[in-house]
């Protein structure tokens, strides 16, 4: 296991290209927002060749800035 510290570089890893099982090859994805709860976000990977999902994210949720002065 990781050293926590070594663990918050990864935090905010987007992907780029991952395997898609319809075009048989790493590909080319768009990052969708699929879900918004209370504490996160849940993303998803998108081929870009045939429009397959191909993976999720989970993300902590961020209050926006301007929320705060509310």
């Amino acid at each position: 296991m990781r050293p926590p510290e070594r663990q918050k570089d990864f935090e905010d890893l987007e992907a780029s290209l991952l395997f898609c099982p319809n075009c048989k090859r790493a590909m080319p994805v768009r990052k969708r927002l699929l879900l918004v709860l209370l504490d996160k976000e849940i993303f998803e990977y998108i081929c870009t060749g045939c429009g397959s999902a191909v993976g999720k994210k989970e993300q902590p949720w961020r209050r926006p800035a301007q929320w705060s002065r509310i």
